[in-house]
């Protein structure tokens, strides 16, 4: 009894390991209806350069949800010379940063200014097109809860936009 039990759950097993019958006839020879072209995806950004950083923007961003903020930032041959930013992130609080509260401590291969008084550490880098500002360990740079919502500030050089 215990072999026959075996041996129709393997059957029952393999047999759903299987591969159903391709159909024959016309309906199979048909071929499929025309569909969208796939969507590329998007480019990626290609890898980070290790040459001086050359940027200057001065731009506004808003969101949907009202995620707004401000970026000033002047760097010439990776020393940076104007820094100011400012985020409001609605019901959370406000994130605010001015050059004169810290001083640079790297340039290649990513410029990193470090707090003069305190841990917050702003890091900035290009990538293509793209410019990043990302912001590690500045909770008392913010008001209320907002650090916990605060995302690199991305510039576009070509649009001269910020997101």
């Amino acid at each position: 009894m215990r072999l026959r039990l075996a041996v129709l759950l393997a059957a029952a097993f393999l047999g759903g390991c299987a591969t159903p019958d391709k159909p024959s006839g016309p309906a199979a020879e048909a071929p499929a209806p025309p569909t969208a072209v796939a969507a590329r995806p998007a480019a990626r950004p290609g890898p980070i350069p290790v040459r001086p950083i050359n940027v200057k923007t001065e731009c506004n961003f808003r969101d949907e949800s009202g995620y707004n903020g401000a970026l000033k930032l002047d760097v010439a041959e990776a020393k940076v010379k104007a820094f100011e930013a400012q985020v409001n992130i609605p019901k959370r609080g406000a994130c605010r940063f001015d050059l004169k509260d810290f001083r640079q401590t790297k340039e290649l291969p990513a410029i990193e200014l470090s707090q003069s008084r305190g841990r917050c550490i702003v890091r900035v880098w290009e990538q293509g097109e793209r410019v990043t500002v990302a912001f590690q360990q500045c909770e008392k740079m913010c008001s209320g809860n907002s650090y916990s919502y605060l995302w690199p500030i991305l510039n576009d050089r070509r649009k001269g936009s910020c997101a």
